[in-house]
């Protein structure tokens, strides 16, 4: 699928105003990471965390801030390390987690084209190449997400990939003009969903 000029000027448009209007968050985030590598030795390590992803068939460095101990990263897929919050540094499980903020710095990768804003949330290349033996290629195809459909339709009975694939499939009907606005009705409703404290399916 092509990514349409007006879905990428909205991308980058958007995260960087995000980005400026965060700032004083990041900032804010820093030191409280800063602090709880000084008192805890478990939580000393970088602040960034790099993960390798796929989105439009390229793999990219994904970029989060640090919500796992130093000694229990396996480089692949922090996710199913994060459910277990033993493996948390303190800063990760008070404070990042609960409110996405280890995903702000994928604002850059925005900023920089490896992914938009909304799209299927980017995998690891093991789990894209699982998925495309299923016979499921979008991952392949369109850029990956900050957000996604699947990520806001929480109680809906359909699974992540059919809402993937729903999102891929009217992307592909629309105009540019109409998927960025349909970019913009997803992202309203990723902000009503965390407001709410609901959290996001991921």
């Amino acid at each position: 699928m092509v990514y349409p000029l007006p879905k990428r000027l909205l991308d980058k448009t958007f995260a960087l105003v995000l980005l400026l209007l965060l700032s004083p968050v990041i900032l804010a985030l820093l030191v409280a990471m800063a602090i709880s590598m000084l008192l805890r030795r478990d939580d000393r390590g970088s602040f960034l965390y790099r993960e390798r992803r796929v989105s439009r068939g390229l793999t990219f460095d994904l970029l989060k801030f640090r919500t796992l101990r130093a000694d229990v990263l396996d480089g692949e897929h922090a996710r199913l390390l994060e459910a277990d919050e033993a493996n948390l540094t303190w800063a990760g499980k008070r404070v990042l987690k609960p409110w996405y903020l280890d995903e702000i710095p994928q604002l850059l990768n925005v900023i920089k084209g490896d992914m938009s804003l909304v799209g299927p949330r980017p995998w690891p290349p093991r789990l894209v190449e699982q998925q495309v033996v299923e016979g499921y290629t979008y991952r392949n195809e369109v850029p990956a997400g900050l957000t996604g459909l699947a990520q806001v339709s929480k109680g809906s009975d359909q699974q992540f990939q059919d809402l993937d694939v729903e999102y891929v499939e009217r992307c592909r009907t629309l105009g540019g003009w109409a998927v960025a606005r349909y970019d913009l009705g997803i992202l309203a409703s990723t902000v009503r969903v965390m407001a709410r404290g609901e959290g996001l399916s991921y």
